[in-house]
């Protein structure tokens, strides 16, 4: 069991234990998918020992089985139960890891409770190392997460877009992934035209017309897996400087790919797409990483940027998508998810990356 690893990271790095509340950790080490708890504090403990028990809203006692829970109603006071557990797991004090995203009530509240002497730690650096590299079921979602949105990006090459608004286009791709899927990994974005030199631009009323460049980027969830994908077309010709653009992110897109290696820290991939965009005289304009780690979350380790020390592995999963973002002009993004395999770089998204003039 991955809570088993966990355990063994844990002692190993000193630490009498965990608390851990729902999110993309809760669940990578329970399999339970107990994320809209809204208000009501939900807590996983785990000792050192390998010792572990559930404190969760009696709303989800027809949904939890097979699991060490205790069960708390509205108008009780959850962290009393919390007590209890944290005494039967012998965790009176000392180092504890703490899931970053815990809710700061939740937190104030448990270290106000018998005034235990707690010392947290943040979580997210000892389960990044058991997350960033997937075991074959978590690759398997995740290449089919890819596959929905390399379909999408087919079928929006059929669609009508000139006249459509930003909006209209981004809802229209974001039904069609939650008809393929699990739902959206997050906001699709639609960057039009001068629109496209913002790298994270919100979809508005904007109608896409010819000449336009659009940026789409989207992902899909599969089993809690996530894809995402970007990629820019064009509406009718687009100006000769964007086609430009275009080719330039391409190359360092693809040198960036061909740096993915077994071995190579990340910050060499990123340098491959930084060296080529600034070699064309656009490093000004690439204003962001070269790709970030993927998996249960659309953001994690490793992080492929400048600062980036992680050493590739087998079963690391991430993007690579280089851009160059010209103010009054426009932008172009190309990304793709990859996945260290047998030592080299495997695309995960495969959608056609050549420019695409509809």
């Amino acid at each position: 069991m991955r809570i088993e690893k966990f355990v063994s990271l844990i002692r190993e790095r000193g630490f009498e234990g965990a608390l851990i509340s729902p999110g993309a950790n809760f669940y990578y080490l329970t399999g339970l998918n107990l994320h809209e708890v809204g208000e009501r504090p939900t807590f996983l403990v785990v000792n050192a020992d390998g010792n572990y028990h559930l404190l969760a809203p009696s709303l989800y006692e027809n949904a939890i089985e097979d699991f060490p829970v205790t069960f708390w109603r509205d108008g009780e006071n959850p962290y009393h139960k919390l007590a209890l557990i944290l005494g039967e797991l012998e965790l009176s004090g000392g180092k504890l890891l703490v899931e970053d995203t815990m809710r700061a009530d939740w937190l104030l509240n448990i270290l106000r409770t018998g005034n235990r002497a707690f010392e947290p730690y943040p979580l997210s650096p000892v389960m990044g190392e058991l997350r960033m590299r997937k075991e074959p079921d978590e690759i398997e979602a995740m290449e089919q997460a890819a596959k929905v949105v390399d379909r999408v990006f087919e079928e929006v090459l059929s669609w009508d877009i000139p006249g459509m608004r930003e909006k209209e286009l981004a809802l229209k791709i974001e039904l069609r992934i939650r008809e393929l899927s699990d739902g959206i990994s997050f906001e699709p974005i639609v960057a039009s035209g001068e629109n496209a030199a913002n790298p994270h631009h919100t979809p508005g009323d904007r109608r896409i017309r010819k000449g336009d460049i659009v940026i789409l980027d989207y992902g899909a969830k599969v089993r809690g897996y996530c894809s995402d994908i970007t990629r820019t077309i064009a509406v009718g010709q687009p100006d000769e400087k964007l086609v430009e653009i275009y080719d330039v992110v391409k190359e360092a897109q693809e040198n960036a790919y061909r740096a993915v290696r077994e071995g190579v820290k990340a910050k060499e991939v990123d340098r491959s797409a930084r060296e080529t965009i600034a070699k064309a005289g656009y490093g000004e304009y690439f204003t962001h990483r070269t790709g970030h780690g993927l998996g249960l979350e659309i953001h994690e380790e490793p992080y492929i940027s400048p600062e980036g020390e992680v050493t590739l592995e087998d079963g690391m999963t991430f993007t690579i998508e280089p851009g160059i973002y010209i103010p009054g002009v426009g932008g172009v993004r190309i990304e793709d998810d990859v996945l260290v395999d047998r030592g080299r770089g495997k695309r995960l998204t495969r959608a056609k990356g050549e420019l695409v003039v509809l």
